[in-house]
């Protein structure tokens, strides 16, 4: 198994060819993420790690399944792949600690987005919530609650963040309420993270975020691509414009200490 370095990703690029996963873009394009094979420069199987996924493509290979950089701070990591013959290896490799499941594709569509509609959810926002541009203090205080982590936290820094990302939050007072915002980020666009506080669910907060989102990449001529974790995602992604394309299958696999056993030691060249 070998580390892929941002000049050596068309070696595994057909290994993912018609895969429309931007998080896979963003590795390719040497925006964001990390890959290994099997080999160099005649790659058979490779994976990529963006944010909290891994992707496995090729033949199905063990060795790269047990891999979790030993630098991957989440608490658990979900591994998806088009070919059964890798869940197969990934529920061999972690028995009874990974969990399957579904989440659904929203179809990569141009056009489809009708801003006087995503104007109406913007202002449809209950009184007493505004919604703000998430900048410098917001980016920080997003980061320092673990509920609206995600929101940006696959960006290196402040700084990373407000050069490459974008998103709003709806605030209650001075309270963070929600928001939408750059999960991470591809050349051609973004791909989408929304977070509600508890208290401030069922309140249209989501809503709002993500069409306000989504009016601004459409302004910026970006894609704001939308990836839903479960059924109720996929309903709000459909009342903004989006439209279903598929389901497919997902490991959960938690991190737990015999995988940071595993991957002590282990250098960025490994």
């Amino acid at each position: 198994m070998v580390r892929v370095g941002k000049d050596e990703m068309g070696f595994i690029r057909h290994l993912f060819e018609n895969w429309d996963e931007t998080m896979i873009w963003s590795c390719l394009q040497g925006v964001m993420g990390e890959a290994w094979a099997d080999s160099l420069p005649d790659a058979r199987s490779a994976q990529i790690v963006t944010g909290d996924f891994c992707f496995l493509a090729g033949a199905p290979d063990g060795e790269l399944v047990g891999n979790i950089p030993a630098s991957f701070p989440s608490r658990s990591i979900l591994m998806a792949s088009r070919d059964e013959g890798w869940g197969k290896l990934i529920e061999a490799c972690y028995g009874d600690r990974c969990v399957k499941f579904r989440r659904y594709a929203l179809k990569k569509e141009k056009g489809v987005f009708e801003r006087d509609v995503l104007e109406s959810y913007v202002g449809r926002l209950p009184e007493g919530y505004v919604i703000r541009p998430i900048d410098g203090e917001l980016y920080r205080r997003i980061l320092s609650e673990e509920w609206s982590h995600d929101l940006c936290s696959q960006f290196r820094d402040e700084g990373h963040f407000m050069q490459m990302g974008v998103g709003f939050v709806a605030l209650w007072g001075e309270e963070i309420a929600g928001g939408a915002s750059s999960y991470t980020v591809y050349r051609e666009g973004i791909e989408i993270e929304i977070d509600v506080k508890e208290a401030h669910r069922r309140k249209g907060v989501a809503r709002a975020c993500a069409a306000r989102l989504i009016l601004e990449c459409l302004d910026r001529g970006i894609y704001p691509s939308w990836d839903a974790a479960n059924p109720e995602s996929l309903h709000l992604a459909e009342t903004l414009g989006y439209h279903f394309d598929g389901s497919y299958v997902t490991y959960e696999v938690p991190i737990c200490k015999e995988t940071e056993e595993r991957n002590l030691g282990k250098t960025e060249e490994d």
